[in-house]
């Protein structure tokens, strides 16, 4: 077993003095943490045996006291890249409240000033497309991609320990988005074959993305070490996929680094987001497996210059300040899986939302004050007159039980691929909009305050029905 203790700096004739230590290891992020950290611990002289524990962020250790000081079990835990916490719990209590308080001022301030929205591509696929126009969609949504997901490719590429050295600082980078070409190729493959299977409702868009936001705040909570209990929850990858080689010559086996970049990258590849659904009704139009399967490949090419240069920079900083760039990275993702929370509710409450007709009360139409132009047309419709902004929708009010006819106008570069696709569940609506004038119409028929959406769930406004 390889030591890092000097063999003439430890006496012959001492027997051994077996201890116990008990250990709490703050920055694992996933449970390929904890076996690197076991791993490196094994190969230590003196230790004779270690068992470390991802969802306690614990590690319970027995030592020969006289081969090994507890001193050099710190040093070989943070020389892999992670940090024995000392000095009581309150410490990294106070820690965990300031990032907490961080997450949700970051959260409130990317919902008000509408930031994932705007980064949203202008352009979208439609049928006939080029495939030269399909990578240049990808290169321009790729700064969408790395709003959404770039707290998790973050959380990929860093290397850990022995995984900085060698040159391999490119390699976290390029496993995460060679998991993510795969996914997109084989997803276009399988919705060019089976065509309209692959619709999906927008109940069933926000359940997924629920599902993914829950995911994304529990991981960037287990990353910064609050509710510990959480990390249970975290997915974990099977140690099955810890890949290992025989070392050329005397040298022992050593692990290689985890192929878990490749694996997130894949699964990246199913997680709900508007431009990639856009890009999937593509390959549903074409109608074929084969054309699906390379839109969707030449569409995931043109998003990974980017993505690649992103994770590259953060493996690199990774070497010299692993642990705030883990920070950010953790923030990041509890963040934005708080915004793809609410982008699920929303879109799951615009699913199962329906209108509940009632008898019109006979109310007459009247004029609503505010920046909005609304005014009765007659004694049977009222008026509305918007104009599409590309970050958000009007809030408005309208009389019940007299049918609304709404005017929206868009001007030129006023449709993006988040607001181009309108729905309000109350009343059964979903507008795409056009350059010009657009007609919406139904009718309020009851009272009340009922939320409408962009087709993403990102865009959010009311329509406040009075009497």
């Amino acid at each position: 077993m390889a030591t890092d203790i000097k063999n003439d700096a430890i006496p012959a004739h001492r027997p051994a003095e077996y201890k116990h230590a008990h250990l709490r290891i703050s920055g694992m992020t996933c449970v390929n943490c904890q076996n690197r950290i076991e791993r490196g611990l094994r190969k230590l002289g003196g230790v004779s045996s270690a068992r470390v524990s991802y969802a306690k962020g614990t590690a319970e250790i027995e030592y020969d006291a006289n081969a090994v000081t507890i001193s050099q079990i710190d040093g070989e835990i943070d020389k892999l890249g992670y940090k024995v916490v000392s000095g009581g719990k309150n410490g990294n209590a106070l820690r965990v409240v300031g990032l907490l308080v961080i997450i949700a001022a970051a959260y409130v301030l990317l919902e008000h000033f509408g930031i994932l929205n705007k980064l949203a591509p202008a352009m979208l696929a439609e049928k006939g497309m080029s495939l030269a126009a399909l990578f240049v969609i990808g290169m321009v949504t790729s700064v969408h991609c790395l709003a959404m997901c770039g707290g998790i490719a973050l959380s990929q590429c860093i290397p850990k320990g022995e995984e900085a050295d060698g040159g391999r600082i490119m390699r976290p980078a390029l496993l995460y988005n060679l998991g993510r070409v795969i996914s997109y190729t084989v997803v276009g493959f399988l919705v060019g074959a089976v065509g309209s299977a692959f619709t999906m409702s927008n109940t069933l868009q926000g359940i997924l993305k629920l599902i993914a936001g829950v995911f994304m705040i529990i991981m960037g909570l287990s990353m910064i070490g609050a509710f510990s209990w959480l990390r249970v929850l975290v997915p974990r990858m099977p140690r099955v996929f810890a890949i290992r080689v025989n070392a050329v010559g005397a040298r022992a086996s050593r692990a290689r680094p985890s192929s878990s970049p490749l694996i997130v990258g894949l699964l990246n590849g199913l997680m709900p987001c508007g431009p990639l659904q856009a890009m999937q009704l593509f390959a549903l139009s074409t109608g074929s497996p084969v054309t699906g399967a390379l839109s969707m490949l030449v569409f995931s090419l043109g998003t990974v210059p980017l993505l690649l240069g992103f994770g590259t920079i953060s493996s690199a900083l990774g070497k010299k300040f692993t642990g705030r760039v883990m920070t950010v990275g953790a923030v990041l993702v509890a963040v934005l899986g708080l915004s793809m929370f609410t982008q699920g509710f929303t879109l799951f409450e615009a699913g199962v939302g329906s209108a509940q007709p009632i008898p019109p009360v006979g109310a007459t139409a009247s004029v609503a004050r505010g920046s909005q132009n609304i005014a009765p047309a007659s004694d049977e419709a009222q008026t509305i007159k918007s104009t599409l902004r590309s970050g958000q929708y009007p809030n408005i009010t309208v009389t019940v039980g007299v049918p609304v006819r709404w005017e929206f106008t868009a001007p030129e570069g006023s449709i993006t691929g988040c607001n181009r696709t309108m729905i309000i569940p109350e009343y059964g609506v979903e507008h795409t909009f056009e350059y010009g004038e657009n007609i919406i119409e139904f009718t309020p028929t009851r009272t009340g305050t009922f939320r409408y959406t962009c087709w993403m769930g990102m865009i959010r406004a009311n329509i406040t029905v009075t009497e």
